[in-house]
């Protein structure tokens, strides 16, 4: 899933300058690609049968090698929007899926395995930039996405094996509880009180700190795109070429850790202060490439950006579920989601002049985020009445170590990233 969605950001620049492809339609293309995402995400909650399927997920595997392989068949910008489209619905499916597995599969391993294994989005990131990398002098752009399509097919070979979450059990036969566990996982079990309409305890109203989450992170979702897609680009402006492919590995291999790290992070201090943080150094990390021409300002904005997309949606979402708000996953994705398809086309009028004051725009629209979330940092409530108590707990303004409503992922989803569609549990996936 990594290469399949997130390729198209090292290509961009070949397509360019051997396609033809104009920054318009360039970023029509992005928005495609996550339309097709949102498409992907909805089919796995309204077609649960879809996410316990190991069919579905090869389908979805080998459809995204086809849409892949089939980019450098054509220069037609229609075709090319419809193959990205559905490299964001299939993209999104074996996400889900894999997200349903870690959950279900996972339970009694160590509470950093399944964070490390949303990683592999960041692996894939990094392994598609390192080819584009290397093609770059000896190949052309649909070399490029043969290669990726190559890469994908070799990764989908060694998870054919992959087992998707089983169905549920029947009503009568009480669940086990499972214990405190990472990511993407700890989304579903946080769901389970926070996103299936539970409302939190009675006498606290919780409307104001989830409007200002809610606000921080659909901006989130605009401007981390904007980075995502137009990064290489923006780099390759002002260094040369190989800068930008270079820089793309960077934030692959730093996306790889992070996961599991602000999940650590956010079980041991203030999740809205590690929220602030995050999107203040994402905001200076996008902006570096614009204000500061150097080879060293264009891999400290990778690095600093791949350390944190998939940071911002583990903290999120996790804090989101604290607070109980009736459906608070599902509202946060399908804002992330609405912004991550709005980007694109915000910047599309700037990009006549380079991708410069693109990423000046994206990099103001992550500050205001943060200042949203320096909004929900006031009065948090950090100790839900009528939660569970729990053992180590902190002094006021810290999160417990062992919250029940722990640390999901994201997505990514940025990312973004990654993306950022929680997993799978019974009737529900967001």
């Amino acid at each position: 899933m990594g290469v399949g969605r997130f390729v198209y950001t090292p290509i961009l620049p070949l397509m360019h300058a051997q396609a033809g492809l104009s920054a318009g339609a360039g970023a029509n293309l992005a928005t495609a690609n996550y339309v097709g995402y949102l498409i992907g995400a909805l089919a796995g909650t309204f077609l649960p049968r879809l996410v316990r399927s190991a069919a579905v997920l090869r389908l979805g595997m080998v459809a995204l090698i086809g849409s892949l392989a089939a980019m450098p068949l054509t220069h037609s910008t229609g075709v090319w929007v419809l193959l990205r489209l559905g490299a964001g619905v299939f993209s999104a499916l074996i996400f889900v899926i894999t997200a349903g597995a870690l959950l279900s599969h996972l339970r009694a391993h160590p509470a950093h395995l399944s964070g490390w294994a949303f990683g592999g989005v960041g692996g894939g990131i990094a392994l598609s930039g390192l080819l584009v990398l290397a093609l770059r002098t000896v190949g052309t752009w649909q070399s490029a996405w043969w290669a990726s399509a190559a890469l994908a097919a070799a990764l989908t070979a060694a998870a054919w094996g992959l087992r998707p979450e089983p169905s549920p059990e029947p009503a009568s036969a009480p669940a086990p509880e499972p214990p405190p566990g990472p990511a993407a996982a700890q989304a579903a079990r946080a769901g389970a009180s926070g996103d299936s309409g539970t409302p939190a305890a009675p006498g606290v109203r919780t409307h104001r700190w989830f409007s200002a989450l809610f606000a921080s992170y659909t901006l989130e979702g605009i401007g981390y795109i904007i980075a995502g897609t137009f990064l290489v680009a923006a780099i390759g402006q002002s260094s040369p070429g190989w800068i930008g492919s270079g820089a793309w590995v960077l934030v692959g291999l730093a996306a790889v850790p992070s996961s599991a790290l602000w999940a650590w992070l956010g079980g041991r201090w203030s999740r809205p202060d590690l929220l602030l943080a995050a999107l203040v150094v994402q905001a200076v990390g996008i902006a570096l490439p614009a204000l500061v021409g150097a080879v060293t300002a264009a891999l400290v904005s990778a690095v600093l950006f791949g350390s944190t997309f998939i940071g911002v949606s583990t903290l999120a979402l996790a804090t989101g579920a604290h607070l109980r708000f009736p459906r608070a996953v599902a509202l946060l994705t399908a804002g992330y989601s609405v912004g991550q398809i709005a980007g694109p086309l915000v910047v599309t009028p700037l990009l006549h002049h380079g991708y410069h004051q693109a990423l000046l725009l994206a990099s103001s629209v992550v500050l205001t985020a943060a200042l949203a979330a320096l909004v929900l940092r006031a009065g948090f409530p950090h100790h839900m009445p009528g939660a569970p108590n729990t053992p180590n707990t902190p002094a006021p303004g810290h999160a417990p170590v062992r919250a029940a409503a722990a640390r999901p992922v994201e997505r990514r989803a940025a990312g973004p990233a990654a993306e950022d569609v929680p997993s799978h549990r019974e009737d529900h996936t967001v």
